[in-house]
């Protein structure tokens, strides 16, 4: 009598759970390498801006280049203008500025947050943790709407030079005394961003938005308990969230401020999303 050789039910069933078990263990994994990988092009994309920045500043004497406009104009010309960077290229509606913006497009944002914010269905321009903001002026690109996921610091950004009532917070790119921890560019869910030593942390991450989002947007989860930055040294780093609160967003900002362990802040003190995030 001859006997065919097959696996038994048993045997596939065993078969199948290793695999599933395998899956189980390589999926977190592979997961995992992709944001590595992600956060390695956001790196990128700052360190472009870094170059982009400081070329700028250099061709202008090593001050911010200036708005065309005047105040009011200037401010109204659009945030997309103000966090792409427009404003070191001449404001004009050439096609030269449109070729400049095809070439910086893919700067304006980070890998984990590509996908422009849905105004009709959110109800809202503003960006989100792995949502791009949605400029609001109707500034028309050559691809449509501007929208990116990083947020310019308001205080180091040459709308806000004197005489300017607040010039006394702004920084001077020739202050390189404390450049290392100024940030410039900062993963964001608006176009621009700060935080000042006082100002409480959000109450929650903003998935997919979070409302107002005034409230220190660029405190969001996007990198694993971080966010990446630019500074006006021109490097580029991970921040820890609570550490947003020990740089210097301005002129007078501390170290030491009350949402810092130096100023006494305690763990339960912080948002409930926030506590196991490193303190600083």
């Amino acid at each position: 009598m001859k006997t065919s050789r097959a696996f038994t039910l048993i045997e596939l069933l065993v078969v199948i759970s290793i695999l599933v078990m395998l899956m189980a263990i390589l999926l977190p994994t592979l997961a995992r390498v992709r944001r590595q990988a992600r956060a390695v092009g956001c790196m990128a994309n700052l360190r472009q801006w870094g170059t982009l920045y400081a070329t700028a500043i250099a061709e202008n004497n090593g001050q911010w280049p200036h708005h065309p406009l005047p105040g009011a104009e200037a401010w109204n010309s659009g945030w997309a203008w103000w966090a792409w960077g427009g404003w070191w290229e001449k404001w004009t509606p050439s096609e030269r500025m449109r070729e400049r913006y095809e070439q910086i497009e893919d700067l304006l944002r980070c890998p984990m947050a590509t996908r422009p914010a849905d105004t009709v269905v959110q109800d809202s321009w503003v960006g989100g943790t792995f949502l791009a903001w949605k400029d609001w002026s109707g500034y028309a690109t050559p691809s449509g709407y501007c929208y990116g996921s990083y947020g310019v610091n308001r205080w180091a950004h040459p709308y806000w030079y004197a005489p300017q009532p607040g010039g006394v917070y702004v920084w001077n790119p020739a202050e390189v005394r404390h450049s290392s921890r100024i940030p410039m560019h900062v993963d964001s869910c608006l176009s621009w961003t700060e935080v000042h030593d006082n100002q409480s942390p959000p109450p929650c991450d903003a998935i997919p938005t979070r409302e107002p989002a005034i409230n220190v947007s660029c405190c969001i989860n996007r990198h694993d308990g971080y966010v990446n930055g630019l500074f006006m040294d021109w490097s580029v780093r991970r921040v820890g969230l609570k550490e947003l609160w020990t740089l210097k967003w301005h002129r007078q900002s501390t170290a030491s401020g009350p949402w810092t362990k130096a100023g006494g802040v305690q763990p339960e003190d912080w948002p409930q999303w926030m506590r196991g995030f490193k303190d600083y």
